[in-house]
């Protein structure tokens, strides 16, 4: 299928005779890119396969590989957010701003409510999750170092414990989601270029992107969300059996942590098959539902007045610590800046394909304001009510010597389920944490696949559902692989995989800032156009 052919003057620049899934392969109903599909699964399932026969190498492997990249560009990962919401400020800011993805009649095609729950889910809902108590707890109590080497337990530290949560879920990585997010939307749906990553850099290296260039560009962001979403797959999976395990009365070991993530796959293919609206759209919204009853709950049964002061105490103290905590020159606290903050950082690098492939299809309709107000700010302020709540409400259960912390964070999976055992109807919640966490990675998972699938099969958005099974059941192998070759040592493994596949990706993210903006360019000039239409591929 060919591009439109009704772009207005100023588009001429974007003519090409490109046709979606030209290079691709057919066979047996499938539909594939070459070479980007057939190069990305065979390094995944290379990776998969030495990692489950060689567990201690690929482990060793895989952490020596984050070493060196942490000591030479651990500046690139630290300036990476900066840089790219200066980019994001300026666009808001700018004529650009007015903008509408799709054109001057586009109209959303969600509601308010299903678009942010969809963004929420899809971007940091697990990560809420599993560190929403545990990482404030953590900062606090010196677990696994402090933030600028605070004293632990002091008056600093309570305080840096939620500057630092902030600083890590905030602003800065939904800054990474929203800048791929709208270079590929804008791409899509304004100029009808196919909806993946090489399409960003057309006005780069115009017609290349059609060839090897575009390959590796697409190469590099397969890999990169894979990697991500195993990551999250792993985190969340591991906290699913720690919770049921701390519920019912057992050991969760690996094989019972493999089996649930598997068993959760096998359900986030089953929402693949349900398509767009019956798989991601309903599970995102369950999702929000039962977030917003957890966080119900825990306001009124937790410390409620610490609760509501601490929203506006804390955002304060975000905005103090933010430029000590974003400098990455002669820090004292490099180890935990290493382990904390450039984990994150690369964890949100590497998922910017994903998120931002999935704002992207989500988005048409909404200005270039109304896009960055949504997911910057609105985001932002969920973010600054979940941390404040489930911290204060752990930094008092600790303080207090409540429950099962007075000997501090024994295992960061647990957390959550210690915290809701000192609070009413501890099992009723426990299980609804459970049933989040599993929906959250169904979800995760389905969504995921959708925007791989989207890549590796030449920009269709309507390729076969066997493919996106396919990728859906590549995401839960690759964590369990990575679970499996970390051993004891798994949540480090899981870090270092992701840090290591988020460096190639960095180079992508921070040209894309150009290349939006060279696209960009003359745009406001000609609100009355309608800059080309949504491609949707059908054959």
């Amino acid at each position: 299928m060919s591009r439109p052919g009704n772009l207005p003057p100023h588009d001429q620049a974007y003519r090409t005779d490109y046709r979606i899934g030209q290079d691709n392969i057919r066979v047996g109903g499938l539909d594939l890119h070459n070479p980007v599909f057939f190069l990305a699964a065979g390094l995944i399932l290379t990776f998969t396969g030495l990692t489950l026969l060689f567990p201690t190498a690929a482990a060793d492997l895989l952490q020596q590989t984050k070493s060196v990249t942490l000591q030479r560009f651990d500046w690139l990962f630290a300036a990476t957010p900066i840089l790219v919401l200066a980019f994001c400020l300026a666009l808001t800011l700018s004529p650009l701003g007015k903008v509408r993805l799709g054109g001057h009649d586009a109209r959303p095609d969600f509601s308010a409510i299903s678009w942010v729950a969809m963004l929420f889910a899809a971007g940091v809902g697990i990560g809420f999750m599993f560190w929403g108590a545990a990482e404030p707890l953590a900062y606090y109590t010196d677990w696994y170092g402090s933030p600028l080497n605070a004293e632990a337990e002091s008056n600093e530290a309570r305080r840096l414990a939620f500057s630092a949560t902030l600083f890590h879920w905030g602003i800065a990585p939904w800054g990474i989601y929203a800048v791929i997010g709208l270079s590929l939307g804008f791409f899509a749906h304004n100029k009808g270029l196919p909806l993946t990553m090489r399409s960003v850099f057309y006005p780069l290296l115009g017609e290349r992107v059609w060839g090897w260039p575009g390959d590796v560009i697409d190469l590099f962001a397969v890999v990169s969300t894979v990697f991500g979403l195993a990551t999250t797959i792993g985190l969340g999976g591991v906290q699913a059996a720690t919770g049921l395990g701390y519920l019912v009365g057992f050991e969760p070991g690996l094989l019972v942590q493999v089996t649930l993530i598997m068993t959760m796959t096998s359900l986030a293919i089953i929402s693949v098959v349900r398509g767009m609206n019956g798989g991601v759209k309903l599970l995102s919204n369950i999702n929000m539902a039962g977030m917003i009853g957890l966080l119900i709950f825990v306001v009124i049964a937790g410390p409620t007045l610490a609760i509501f002061t601490g929203f506006g105490r804390h955002t304060l103290g975000y905005l103090q610590d933010l430029p000590a905590l974003s400098s990455w020159i002669r820090r004292e606290d490099l180890s935990w800046f290493h382990d904390w903050t450039i984990f994150y950082w690369a964890w949100w690098i590497s998922w910017s394909p994903f998120v931002g492939m999935f704002i992207a299809r989500i988005s048409r309709g909404r200005t270039v304001r109304q896009y960055f107000s949504a997911v910057l700010l609105v985001t932002f302020a969920i973010c600054v009510i979940w941390f404040v709540t489930f911290g204060e409400t752990v930094l008092t259960a600790y303080e207090n010597g409540q429950g099962e912390f007075t000997n501090g964070i024994v295992d960061s999976a647990v957390v959550l389920f210690q915290l809701l055992d000192t609070l009413p109807f501890a099992h009723v919640t426990g299980v609804l944490a459970i049933g989040l966490l599993i929906v959250f990675i169904v979800t995760s998972a389905d969504s995921g696949a959708l925007v791989v699938d989207t890549i590796t099969s030449g920009g269709k958005t309507k390729a076969p559902v066997v493919q996106r099974a396919f990728w859906t059941l590549m995401l839960g192998v690759t964590a369990s692989a990575l679970l499996y070759g970390g051993g004891t040592g798994a949540l480090e493994t899981l870090q270092a995989g992701t840090i290591v596949a988020a460096l190639p990706f960095t180079f992508v993210l921070l040209l894309s800032c150009l290349c939006l903006f060279m696209g960009m360019r003359g745009e406001a000039d000609f609100p009355e156009a309608k800059t080309g239409e949504a491609l949707d591929p059908r054959s």
